[in-house]
């Protein structure tokens, strides 16, 4: 059978891809080398406990809001449950022996930093009104056609994020405040682009929520949608190569040796897995190492935690935990000091009440410190490999202690995953958190576009634009642009909104 669009994975990408396509008519296949879909929107259950492992919270999904929008248009809204986190503190933050924190809504935002700074008050508004300036002139935040010229010469991919913050404010502590969750996009002050941090802090100020019992209410939806749009879905079904003929992509062949044609492919796996798959003249060299030799952003490990039944409170934030006075280089660090800081984040669950059923605690784990076990398969990996982890955990749980003293003894079960884990569930290079690293610095070198060398092979995920709900979503747009026209597209989500 010949399809009209073939895609590769089923990660967010690819699965709104799928969606969006399918709805316009479009005979799409989409094909995952795991049993279960969604990239980083997997879950996983063990002893009674189901986890996330990827997209923990979401901002912008209040009523009229950007995400709201995209929920309502992908057809997502009615299959999910949403809890809003605490509106004057959806993020807690540690530094120095000090704890301050995030408040949704600008106003609110700047009221409650203000308490901590109140020298700081002008400010604070100033930082704020730049960062709604640049989400309101973005062309990915306004569902407007990019003019990618313009976007490559404009401040906001130009300007480092450290030199932005430090534009409004001489206090050190104030600046480390403002930048404390670069964890979002594993930032550094002197190389990620300022847009990268406005959008993500601006759609969580806006509002931030959890998805009451995990993301997998996102997969499910967008995949029986796509099924009663017509659309095949094969799991357990790894694409070994794209095959081309002189002038374009014909077909995919599989790790069982079956091949598949279509008229037009995308891709959802990261770019330089994609190219891999092409032994064509039509991918040259100098594409091919540029695109092999792009910077990804780190890894973490992260132990999924249990909670004995009614023991453990349940935390409507987020916590952000820093060792030291810096927010920044967490992950560039020496063994001695591992972990330098921490994501800490419970998992709203229906029926919860005042207790947390699970959490997670995360923090930055070089790819260099599992290497001697990067040619190992998931449960294959050694005693010594298990040593490791638990090794880490340790450090990482009691370090979490050091804040809430009640959790050390009311932990049942815990999980440990590593950038080992996250290479092989999702594909990512090195287990890379958010893909490419975007650069101030090489704003041209570091931008993928979802058009590549083979003119009907397109590229969709989180190394298009950017990464997250919101980055993706948007990405997938754009990819789905080159075959709708991007007019149609937003035309299409104005009216679901109406």
């Amino acid at each position: 059978m010949k399809y009209d669009v073939i895609i590769i994975g089923t990660g967010l990408g690819g699965l709104l891809c799928g969606y969006t396509l399918s709805k316009h008519g479009y005979k799409v296949a989409l094909f995952e080398q795991h049993h279960q879909l969604g990239g980083c929107l997997q879950v996983f259950q063990r002893n009674g406990y189901t986890f996330d492992t990827g997209m923990h919270y979401l901002g912008g999904l209040g009523e009229g809001e950007i995400l709201h929008k995209l929920f309502t248009y992908f057809d997502i809204l009615k299959d999910v449950e949403l809890r809003k986190l605490d509106e004057n503190r959806f993020e807690k933050i540690t530094l120095g022996g000090k704890e301050y924190g995030y408040a949704m809504g600008y106003e609110n935002f700047i009221e409650q930093l203000s308490q901590y700074f109140p020298k700081e008050r002008e400010g604070i508004r100033n930082y704020i009104q730049e960062i709604q300036r640049i989400a309101h002139a973005s062309p990915l935040y306004n569902l407007q056609e990019i003019n990618q010229t313009t976007f490559i010469e404009s401040d906001f991919i130009k300007k480092s994020v450290g030199s932005f913050i430090a534009s409004f404010t001489d206090d050190p502590v104030l600046q480390n405040i403002l930048a404390a969750t670069n964890t979002l996009y594993a930032g550094y002050p002197d190389k990620t682009p300022v847009y990268v941090h406005a959008l993500t802090l601006h759609s969580y100020i806006s509002s931030a929520w959890r998805l009451v019992d995990g993301s997998h209410t996102i997969i499910e939806s967008l995949a029986k949608s796509i099924e009663n749009n017509g659309g095949v879905i094969y799991k357990n079904c790894k694409i070994e190569k794209i095959i081309c003929n002189h002038t374009e992509a014909v077909s995919v062949l599989t790790k069982w040796g079956e091949q598949f044609e279509a008229k037009q492919f995308i891709s959802n796996i990261h770019p330089a897995n994609t190219v891999d798959l092409i032994e064509s003249h039509l991918i040259r060299n100098a594409y091919r190492t540029r695109i092999q030799n792009m910077e990804n952003t780190a890894s973490n490990m992260t132990v999924y935690l249990g909670f004995k039944p009614n023991s453990v409170p349940y935390l409507n934030y987020n916590h952000y935990h820093f060792e030291g006075d810096s927010v920044w280089y967490a992950q560039d660090y020496k063994l001695p000091e591992w972990p330098k800081s921490f994501l800490y984040m419970m998992q709203a669950r229906e029926g919860d009440g005042p207790f947390a059923n699970s959490a997670q605690i995360s923090s930055y784990l070089s790819f260099d410190e599992v290497k001697k076990w990067e040619h190992t398969t998931v449960g294959k990996r050694g005693e010594d490999y298990i040593e490791f982890k638990e090794g880490k955990a340790e450090k990482m749980i009691q370090l979490l202690q050091q804040h809430y003293p009640e959790i050390k003894e009311n932990i049942a079960y815990y999980n440990i995953s590593t950038p080992l884990t996250y290479r092989d569930y999702t594909g990512t290079k090195n287990g890379s958190l958010y893909g490419i690293q975007r650069d101030c610095n090489f704003p041209v070198q570091t931008l993928v576009s979802q058009r590549t060398k083979i003119p009907n092979l397109f590229l969709t995920g989180q190394n298009i634009n950017s990464h997250g709900f919101l980055g993706v979503s948007i990405g997938s747009i754009i990819t789905c642009a080159e075959f709708l026209g991007v007019n149609t597209i937003m035309n299409d989500i104005q009216k679901s909104s109406e």
